[in-house]
């Protein structure tokens, strides 16, 4: 028996072994699941992916249409702190020295015509009692302002020189995530200067900049003086205006936002044709229908906003708002957020009728409202003025 053991053995060790090396290798032959990970692998292609190698040609067809601005103002200040206390203000009233001195701050606008007009931020130009515009070409000039509009903050400047460099415009509504971007300004003051990135996000709202928000965000390199500069696309085209960045430095920390140049353009034409921006107002203030409220009026699961507040004599108020009404849908359109049904307000002309769907102590009405005009917002009145 020993005898066969060593004859059969080496040979039935072996074929077990194989076996073995079999199964693990494909259990599938025997009946097992394969141990193999299921991989998703890209179709092979000759293609091959990949951006430009420089982005001089948007550059060059971009860059002198952008200009720097150098804004100046005259402040009242005291000639010597000690005016400033209170004690001594006490004994000598209002009748102080004051010294007038010049505050100059550096921003960029874009040329947006041929005939003059430059686009930039409204914060940019507030109360400036001059402002020069350099050019790329070396020629400099003083820009009146043909109006401004806060709550977007833009304004449009106007300059008489010829041959300007109009900037040429792409569409800020077919942009996608991910697309290369230029930024193109004068950041901290050094000289006109071209930052790329790329799109991180579109249609930013709710961010505490403006009232009507709905900014690009890039993070292209924004930084102070860069605001009113160019968000140009990778052809060179304009797609928004620089406004905004957050930063707790001071400083570009890779979030930067602009205004989409169809809002920008949409405000330019109201402003140089009529003097300011014509916006619709129905004259309430809303809130959210939080849970809570939902819960009471019996409108779990419903989306609308409730109105807080009325205007008195406003159009909303004439067409029979009250306060407490939850407002389901305008012009048949849903009423969810109130930062957006608000903005479809402002879309719509003056004079025109809108329809307003409410719900009143558990009813369900259709108020017909005209909208108007919406007022201009009261101006802020700076340190020196209060």
């Amino acid at each position: 028996m020993f005898k066969a053991l060593r004859y059969f053995g080496w040979p039935l060790l072996t074929g077990v072994l194989i076996a073995l090396l079999i199964i693990q290798r494909f259990p599938q032959w025997v009946g097992l699941p394969s141990q193999d990970v299921n991989l998703q692998q890209a179709p092979q292609t000759t293609k091959i992916m990949q951006g430009p190698v420089s982005y001089a040609d948007a550059v060059t067809l971009a860059a002198p249409a952008v200009v720097n601005l150098y804004t100046t103002k005259v402040v009242n200040k005291s000639a010597h702190p000690l005016f400033e206390d209170p004690q001594f203000r006490r004994f000598f009233g209002d009748n102080l020295p004051k010294q007038r001195r010049w505050e100059s701050s550096l921003g960029s606008a874009v040329i947006m015509s041929p005939e003059g007009y430059l686009l930039t931020n409204n914060h940019v130009t507030s109360g400036a009692d001059q402002i020069v515009v350099a050019l790329k070409d070396g020629r400099e000039t003083l820009a009146r302002v043909i109006g401004s509009d806060p709550e977007t903050d833009l304004a449009v400047l106007k300059i008489d020189l010829k041959n300007l460099p109009a900037i040429t415009i792409g569409r800020s509504d077919s942009i996608h995530i991910g697309d290369v971007t230029l930024a193109i300004g004068n950041p901290f003051g050094v000289g006109q200067t071209v930052t790329m990135g790329i799109i991180s996000a579109t249609g930013r709202n709710q961010l505490g900049l403006n009232n009507y928000e709905d900014f690009i965000q890039t993070d292209a390199a924004i930084n102070p003086g860069n605001s009113g500069g160019a968000l140009v696309d990778a052809n060179g085209n304009l797609v928004g205006i620089n406004t905004a960045i957050f930063s707790k430095s001071g400083g570009s920390q890779g979030i930067g936002f602009a205004i989409p140049v169809k809002l920008a353009l949409e405000v330019m034409k109201s402003i140089v044709e009529h003097g300011q921006v014509i916006r619709g107002w129905l004259g309430i203030e809303v809130q959210p229908l939080s849970q809570e409220l939902a819960e009471s009026f019996g409108m779990q699961g419903r989306p609308g906003i409730v109105v807080a507040g009325i205007f008195r004599d406003g159009p909303a108020a004439r067409a029979g708002l009250q306060l407490g009404d939850v407002i389901l849908s305008i012009n048949g359109e849903p009423a969810g957020d109130g930062r957006k049904s608000m903005n479809q307000v402002a879309r719509i002309k003056p004079n025109e009728k809108i329809t307003i769907e409410v719900v009143r102590n558990g009813q369900q009405l259709k108020l017909v409202a005209e909208v108007g005009l919406r007022p201009p917002p009261a101006p802020v009145a700076t340190k020196e003025e209060k």
